[in-house]
């Protein structure tokens, strides 16, 4: 795509089988770092905490929640494996990685900055609580993510985003909201979700298309 070489991971599979807590979400990473690719722009569908945030929406998150259990956080257990990052650095035995920025911020500015062009208006920042799912989350939930900070509600950026950070990969998400979260609007449903994450797929295309060709 416009010269560079773009590669595309759908993170539940093809048929959307696999569910968020089974994702291999090192495999996708360590992928990604065996390619050595520039960076990773990621897409997320989720529910938004905040009524003057309605569906349709895209936003970029700056910071994260993460509420998921029994996923694998880390490339590094203490074993054997010995990973050399972009910047030279090697890492091995147990990391312990810096999250102050989950997301990385220059990439978070590219996609951000190339929203402009496709008048797509973009949430600039805001926390994305990430949940093990596959069920939607209940009223007193969000109401409890929302006391915490929470803007949106997710179930895939944890551990991805932190993995991405661990090995020095620039990673950002566009995250589309699909629905308002539980309580703030009567039921939620799958269908609701794919719905609207379809009729807004074309836009985010668009923006993901911009990013690649301002690089």
């Amino acid at each position: 795509m416009k010269g560079k070489k773009v590669y595309f991971i759908p993170r539940h599979g093809k048929n959307h089988s696999i569910l968020p807590s089974n994702i291999n979400y090192r495999a996708n990473i360590f992928a990604a770092h065996k390619l050595n690719l520039a960076k990773i722009i990621a897409t997320n569908a989720v529910g938004s905490l905040q009524l003057e945030i309605p569906p349709g929406s895209f936003a970029i998150p700056d910071q994260i929640i993460d509420f998921t259990s029994d996923r694998k956080t880390t490339f590094f257990d203490g074993g054997e494996l010995t990973v050399s990052t972009r910047t030279g650095k090697t890492l091995t035995g147990v990391v312990h990685t810096d999250v102050t920025n989950p997301f990385n911020k220059i990439v978070r500015e590219e996609i951000i900055h190339s929203s402009s062009p496709t008048n797509e208006e973009i949430i600039p920042k805001g926390t994305i609580v990430v949940c093990n799912g596959p069920r939607f989350e209940t009223p007193a939930e969000i109401k409890a993510y929302s006391i915490l900070g929470g803007d949106f509600v997710g179930m895939t950026t944890a551990p991805e985003a932190f993995l991405a950070k661990e090995l020095e990969i620039p990673y950002a998400t566009i995250a589309v909201v699909t629905n308002f979260a539980a309580g703030l609007q009567e039921s939620i449903s799958h269908e609701e979700v794919g719905e609207l994450f379809t009729k807004r797929i074309d836009a985010l295309k668009n923006i993901v298309r911009r990013v690649i060709s301002n690089n």
